[in-house]
């Protein structure tokens, strides 16, 4: 908390009485002003110097909090009565760490209960069993229930019985592809080359930790020709808030992927030809940059210094903080429920509507960086730029961000 001393607004000519919540704002006076600025006299300071506008909000930033002198010109034995409060609202924090402490501790205890079912819904989806008469009439009945909602649209297409479909299936195919598809903010992370690489995906399971509080989400996949790992994972481990007790993300870890060189999805090849100015010869330079992929999802992203203010700094934080909740998205929605999301009818009861879906959500996920340097030599010049991947000469499909 910043120890800048609130500004005095109060007239001096008046003869104003003992500070008061009535006559001191909780606020100080440049706050007020700060919030009059128009939106338009704003916006013509960040075009004509952003380096100021930035040093403004930051000292305005700074005086969020800052004490008003009110509790100050309390008499002593009042102030020492709010001292008192103070004390029971730290003891009721303490209990509500214990609370929050215990309900985590539930959430474990049932993911036993849970794991049963969670194995039996992958031996089918993989095709390692069948599923009993008596789950496929009671699904029967529940899926005739969801026909007569107008509001639940299923995913699938139905197929003859008779047809060589039927016979070649096994398991689900493209269960867990086609359930992140229909989750509108994964959906704007898988690119149309990710959909090779997770149509391999065979389970996506929930572990909680034993030492500590949090959990990881495991990704097990197939045999590919995209990365050798059997198993992708990402493990988030919470913080307890020393202000609510609650229990906050602190931290993530990622799978470091063994891509196969051949298909790389982490990666682009940017082709250019250059022409000699002097030779008027041509060569060909390929470089390769980072692309879109839902797989940066695996990546540990490190937490910028607090006093940290740049540009890159805040797009890192907004990175880790959608990354964060991506993780519960998995954990509290996806694994659960992922014969919902298979069959659309989550976006139902999550009051999710793909039409009126921001697109703009993820805009902030992927890395932004330009990487568009001009290293070449002083003596060349580039006459033609693209793009292609590295397994072929197509233009990647890009992401659906705008």
């Amino acid at each position: 908390m910043s120890e800048n001393k609130g500004v005095n607004i109060k007239n001096e000519k008046q003869a104003d009485p003992a500070p008061t919540p009535q006559n001191t704002p909780i606020f100080t006076a440049p706050l007020a002003t700060a919030a009059a600025v128009s939106s338009e006299t704003a916006d013509a300071l960040a075009t004509q110097n952003p380096a100021l506008l930035s040093m403004l909000q930051g000292r305005l930033g700074s005086l969020i909090g800052a004490p008003s002198g009110y509790i100050e010109s309390l008499p002593k034995a009042v102030r020492e009565r709010v001292d008192g409060l103070r004390c029971l609202q730290q003891q009721h924090t303490d209990i509500d760490k214990k609370l929050h402490l215990e309900i985590f501790e539930l959430e474990k205890k049932y993911s036993k209960l849970y794991a049963p079912l969670y194995a039996r819904r992958t031996e089918i989806v993989q095709g390692a069993a069948e599923p009993t008469d008596a789950e496929k009439a009671e699904g029967a009945k529940i899926a005739e229930a969801e026909k007569e909602d107008a509001e639940v649209e299923s995913g699938i297409t139905e197929v003859p019985e008779d047809g060589e479909d039927a016979e070649e299936a096994t398991g689900i195919p493209e269960f867990w592809l086609t359930a992140l598809r229909n989750h509108p903010q994964l959906a704007e992370l898988i690119t149309d080359r990710d959909e090779g690489a997770i149509k391999f995906l065979r389970d996506i399971r929930l572990v909680y930790l034993g030492d500590k509080p949090g959990f990881k989400l495991e990704f097990e996949f197939a045999e590919n020709p995209y990365f050798s790992n059997s198993v992708l994972s990402k493990t988030y481990v919470y913080e307890q808030s020393d202000v609510a007790g609650d229990l906050e993300f602190g931290s993530a870890q990622g799978t470091e992927i063994d891509w196969k060189p051949e298909n790389d999805l982490s990666v682009t090849v940017e082709t250019k030809k250059q022409r000699h100015k002097t030779s008027n010869r041509t060569r060909v330079v390929k470089k390769t940059v980072p692309a879109e992929t839902f797989f940066s999802f695996f990546a540990t992203v490190e937490e910028p210094d607090s006093d940290d203010d740049s540009e890159l700094a805040d797009e890192t934080r907004d990175r880790i903080e959608l990354d964060y909740e991506l993780a519960e998205e998995f954990k509290e929605k996806i694994v659960p429920c992922a014969v919902d999301w298979f069959t659309g009818k989550a976006l139902a009861y999550e009051g999710l509507d793909e039409e009126e879906y921001d697109d703009e959500f993820m805009d902030d996920y992927y890395d932004d960086e330009d990487d568009d340097d001009e290293d070449d030599d002083e003596d060349d010049d580039d006459v033609d730029d693209m793009s292609r991947s590295a397994k072929d000469a197509a233009e990647p499909p890009q992401c659906k961000n705008q």
